[in-house]
């Protein structure tokens, strides 16, 4: 088992379904909690960032709209309301635990270019060396990759982006916080006798035929995107863990190597 001060560098990715309700409104108590654990993991020695989505949620409720525009210049503008209303609530939230957070966001040029991508990893460095915790999103504002995917082979989503973040980084773990428990052998939703798979040491063709398709109405990941995560992580020789965001609590575990979720990890040669 891993033990926990082994893993000094933590990158933990929430999806948009773990910070909003169904309504579109803030999840305040998952807010709150994540920045209190991961607060409380900074102060044990660890290093964190944070890959946060809802930045279009979030915008949709703040502007009163009825649903989730669908135009792309209408939902970048959106994403640019919501994002500035995340980090005030994620600055007010960090500050209560005497954390102090900093804005990255990111575009798929960012981290494809060399030159461009050896100055974001030592602006991490720097940040994580001053005890900042960077809360990483991808720029939904300048760059459609998200939110009209198939047009940048970099990013698409935040399940693919906190794992390049990971790699940027030089990480040890990568934790994606969702509103599923882990990868199923079959969709839980449909199939009773689904099982949770807990450990995977490569990502097979097989198991990219269990993965499902995109999440909920408010986020854009499924199944499949974090399989792309995973694949780019154990890559890097980075493990990579996907949980259910409604337990907080279940992070601590997960750090410490125990049995939470499903567990990217290389076979370890003997």
């Amino acid at each position: 088992m891993h033990q926990e001060t082994q893993c000094r560098r933590i990158v933990v990715k929430v999806g948009t379904s773990t910070l909003t309700r169904d309504s579109g409104s803030l999840n305040l108590h998952n807010m709150d909690h994540l920045a209190r654990v991961l607060s409380d993991l900074q102060g044990t020695g660890h290093e964190i960032v944070l890959v946060s989505s809802g930045a279009i949620a979030i915008g949709t409720k703040k502007l009163r709209l009825p649903e989730r525009p669908t135009e792309l210049r209408a939902k970048q503008a959106t994403a640019a309301v919501g994002q500035c209303m995340m980090m005030h609530v994620y600055d007010k939230l960090f500050s209560e635990y005497n954390r102090t957070v900093a804005q990255i966001l990111l575009t798929g040029e960012d981290v494809d270019a060399p030159v461009r991508s050896e100055h974001l990893h030592n602006t991490f460095e720097a940040l994580l060396e001053l005890g900042v915790i960077p809360v990483v999103n991808e720029n939904d504002s300048v760059s459609s990759a998200e939110i009209e995917t198939g047009h940048c082979k970099v990013l698409g989503d935040n399940d693919t982006l906190s794992a390049i973040v990971a790699r940027l980084c030089g990480a040890d773990l990568l934790i994606l916080l969702s509103d599923i428990d882990g990868l199923y052998d079959a969709d839980p939703h449909k199939d009773p006798n689904a099982r949770l798979i807990r450990r995977v040491s490569a990502v097979t063709p097989e198991l990219r035929a269990m993965a499902g398709g995109a999440g909920t109405w408010r986020g854009t990941g499924g199944m499949a995107t974090k399989l792309n995560a995973a694949e780019t992580a154990l890559a890097a020789g980075i493990e990579m863990v996907i949980a259910n965001g409604n337990n907080m609590d279940a992070i601590y575990d997960i750090v410490a190597g125990k049995d939470v979720g499903t567990r990217f990890a290389l076979e370890e040669r003997r």
